[in-house]
């Protein structure tokens, strides 16, 4: 799950750092000390690519 927003339960919050190719974003994950670039399908569920996007990673079982 993911969101612009912080919500009860999100476990991972990653930070936009540079417009990326394709028109794509580069992102930064301080809890995992690691980033990446995330694709323009991301325009599907935002209209512009938000500065912070919270997450919740679960195990696959649930």
């Amino acid at each position: 799950m993911f969101s612009a927003s912080p919500f009860p339960g999100c476990t991972h919050k990653i930070v936009w750092r540079q417009k990326g190719q394709y028109n794509g974003g580069w992102y930064w994950c301080e809890q995992l000390n690691a980033g990446g670039w995330l694709c323009p399908a991301m325009g599907k569920f935002f209209a512009e690519p938000p500065k912070e996007i919270h997450l919740q990673a679960l195990p696959r079982n649930q």
